[in-house]
């Protein structure tokens, strides 16, 4: 990227001393700067939006499967009191025979059991049901909602994010090409200077020298 920035920012390549670099090419390196820094300014901006709203995910997860489980506690004491039958909870999902609140810890399992908790009741309500009264269902569906919606645009922001960064990977092959056929160029150019004076000049068009350890360098 900052190869290619170096390039395109450099108003010497649109000079005639600058006419070394092939027309055609530099349009290329233009094209694929704007594109490519597009990329990954949109893959950057989904990954800030993902870490705030995973900062705001823990409490609000914490509190839809607070209420779910305490609802299904309370829907257990229910059944053993014999105020609701076991069979009823075969519309929750789960076995008539069981008394034990599914596992909750992570967001798909409280997206799976908030939405058979709220069906379930719903629908032991159309029955004729009593309501469980602690929590009230309406409580469980407004911390679920709440939940879902953050779980929701979480996905989408996460699914928004690696499609950047496939584009991002298809995108890269390309750049690297353009840079090497224009580091080429350029270097060639500059081919009959002194070293010293010849990476200086190249490194003003954007070329990158990386020296080994054992070289000594400015």
């Amino acid at each position: 990227m900052k190869a290619l920035e170096a390039l395109t920012d450099n108003n010497e390549v649109y000079t005639v001393e600058g006419r070394f670099i092939n027309r055609e090419l530099l349009v290329e390196a233009q094209r694929l700067y704007a594109v490519f820094s597009d990329t990954c300014e949109q893959y950057k901006s989904c990954m800030r939006t993902q870490v705030r709203y995973s900062k705001r995910m823990g409490g609000l997860l914490h509190n839809a499967m607070t209420y779910i489980s305490h609802f299904l506690q309370v829907l257990f004491l229910a059944i053993e009191r014999g105020e609701v039958n076991e069979r009823h909870l075969e519309l929750y999902g789960i076995d008539k025979n069981c008394r034990v609140v599914p596992y909750l810890k992570t967001a798909d399992a409280v997206m799976e059991w908030g939405t058979k908790v709220i069906e379930g009741e719903k629908a032991r309500l159309k029955k004729g049901g009593k309501p469980v009264l602690s929590p009230p269902i309406g409580a469980v569906i407004t911390h679920f909602d709440v939940f879902k919606n953050m779980f929701v645009a979480q996905k989408q922001y996460q699914a928004r994010s690696a499609k950047a960064l496939t584009d991002i990977t298809i995108l890269r092959p390309k750049v690297d090409s353009v840079i090497l056929k224009l580091w080429n160029q350029i270097e060639k150019h500059f081919e009959n200077e002194p070293p010293e004076l010849k990476f200086d000049l190249c490194r003003k068009y954007g070329v990158v020298y990386y020296y080994r350890r054992h070289e000594k360098h400015e």
